[in-house]
């Protein structure tokens, strides 16, 4: 059903708050926006199922009563995006929350797998595209769209139980819940203008001071871009920014000389160079140091080769995604210091860390039989 009227929706919210599981999907344009434009909220609650227009609805508080009540889970699949929007969008703190995309990665499929193909391998259904690139922004919308929005969430409560059904058969509950809790973290999700850099690409070819300066840039960006509510890109793109780190103009005339610049407003070009001149007056204690390891040496990468078959072994006989266990950089982490390393604590522990512990100890090796490798 279509919810475009605050007395459908107060219906509706009164009829959902009895349930203990909803399913839930946004849709939402972002391409000309620095914060993401809330178009549609899907809402699968028992039987009913929603597609809520938030352009119409002004007061969305019953709604956002749903989204953080503690005793309702909230099922979305791959939710990073959805908990920014609707934060964004409604002010809300979505908790607790289920993650299909996240727990199909613990139960044999692929870590970044579709919902189309999560779908078709739970229920048996394959769902169209044809809206794929709908501009959700403009009324009114068709019964085609109306549809294919809902589809969204109409799976989710079945693939939601029969998943932990699944996770508790297979003992994988308490390892899914902790890394679940992880994705309600919103003080990652309430980024801080300050450390936006740590997002800005090729900042890993940056000096310690030039971080400094791009520490100021970026954090003078997103204030420029949140206030105009324009994407970054359209305030300096992230290669003009590295260039800027890297020359530090001192004056309008220098930043000007690069190119990229030329188009920009007198007063964003002065604040700019404000910005820069923050990060190079910056004491050298406080600038920043990019986390990256040394490159390995031949031998170090020999061993993280074995480390990352005896891994890809654990990941075929658990069904666990192997990029989710680990990646290469959290091999080399254990392998530089383990108490620290994530592969040390936990589930990831219990599943990986412990063997990788005997193998770096000579204690387990590998093998090959009838073509397959197999711990000795």
């Amino acid at each position: 059903m279509y919810l475009s009227t605050q007395e459908e929706l107060a219906a509706f919210c009164e009829r959902a708050a009895a349930s203990k599981v909803l399913a839930v999907d946004t849709e939402f344009l972002r391409e000309k926006t620095f914060f993401p434009k809330l178009c549609l909220v899907q809402v699968a609650a028992g039987e009913d199922i929603a597609a809520i227009d938030p352009i119409l609805i002004e007061d969305l508080s019953p709604l956002a009563a749903l989204f953080e009540d503690p005793s309702i889970t909230k099922v979305f699949h791959a939710c990073s995006q959805d908990l920014e929007v609707l934060l964004d969008g409604m002010g809300v703190e979505c908790a607790p929350v289920f993650d299909t995309q996240l727990a199909a990665a613990f139960l044999g499929l692929r870590q970044q797998v579709s919902y189309a193909s999560l779908v078709e391998s739970y229920c048996g259904v394959r769902l169209p595209k044809a809206e794929s690139l709908t501009d959700w922004s403009r009324r009114p919308l068709d019964p085609e769209q109306l549809s294919y929005a809902e589809d969204d969430v109409r799976y989710l409560p079945g693939i939601y139980d029969r998943m932990v059904s699944e996770l508790v058969g297979r003992d994988r509950l308490s390892w899914v819940t902790p890394e679940m809790e992880r994705l309600c973290d919103f003080s990652r999700i309430r980024r801080d203008p300050r450390e936006a850099y740590l997002r800005l690409r090729r900042a890993s070819s940056l000096t310690r001071r030039q971080l400094a300066v791009a520490r100021e840039v970026c954090a003078w960006r997103e204030r420029v871009a949140a206030e105009r509510d324009i994407p970054r890109k359209w305030v300096i793109s992230d290669e003009v920014v590295v260039e800027v780190c890297k020359r530090a103009p001192s004056s309008v005339e220098r930043l000007r000389r690069i190119r990229g610049i030329d188009q920009m407003a007198e007063r964003d070009a002065l604040s700019l160079v404000d910005a820069v001149a923050r990060g190079v007056a910056c004491p050298a204690e406080e600038c920043p140091k990019m986390t990256r390891h040394a490159r390995p040496s031949a031998e170090t990468e020999g061993v993280i080769d074995l480390m990352y078959a005896v891994l890809r072994l654990v990941s075929e006989k658990s069904g666990v995604a192997t990029q989710l266990i680990a990646t290469r950089d959290d091999l080399l982490d254990f392998l530089l210091d383990r108490g620290s390393s994530r592969l040390a604590h936990d589930w990831r522990w219990e599943l990986a860390g412990s063997t990788l512990d005997r193998l770096l100890a000579g204690e387990v090796g590998l093998t090959v039989k009838n073509g397959s490798i197999e711990l000795l």
